[in-house]
């Protein structure tokens, strides 16, 4: 599966792509439980996706490492597509990068990144159900 592909909404996902950019990770509290959430940037020869990791993840991935998505989940937040394992996917890690970003794909083959957020904004971005602790 191409990442070009990936439509909001779809389930049972599997594709094998590369890590070419990683945020600095944030915790919340859900639930009594804190956590720990990443946004990643995921791109194969077709685009680009913002990639949701979730607590342990976090620390499993990092830049140019190649990673394999079984039964992942789209979602979408203002417009924007995401990927994560949901509550039923995992994540692999197939290849070891070496920290070095990979070359970005041209301009009109990767969505337009959102304006960045105030400091106060960063956990609106974030929908945290029962189920992702």
């Amino acid at each position: 599966m191409a990442i070009a592909d990936l439509q909001a909404k779809q389930g049972k996902v599997d594709l094998t792509a590369d890590i070419v950019a990683k945020e600095e990770p944030r915790t919340f509290n859900k639930f009594g439980k804190e956590g720990k959430v990443c946004n990643a940037t995921l791109q194969d020869d077709s685009g680009s996706i913002k990639l949701t990791l979730w607590n342990d993840q976090v620390d499993q991935v990092n830049i140019g490492d190649k990673i394999k998505i079984t039964n992942g989940y789209v979602s979408e937040w203002q417009g924007e597509k995401q990927l994560s394992t949901g509550k039923f996917g995992t994540l692999e890690v197939i290849g070891k990068g070496t920290q070095e970003p990979l070359p970005e794909l041209p301009k009109e083959e990767v969505e337009e990144a959102p304006a960045k957020k105030n400091d106060d904004d960063q956990d609106d971005d974030i929908e945290v159900s029962e189920e992702d602790l």
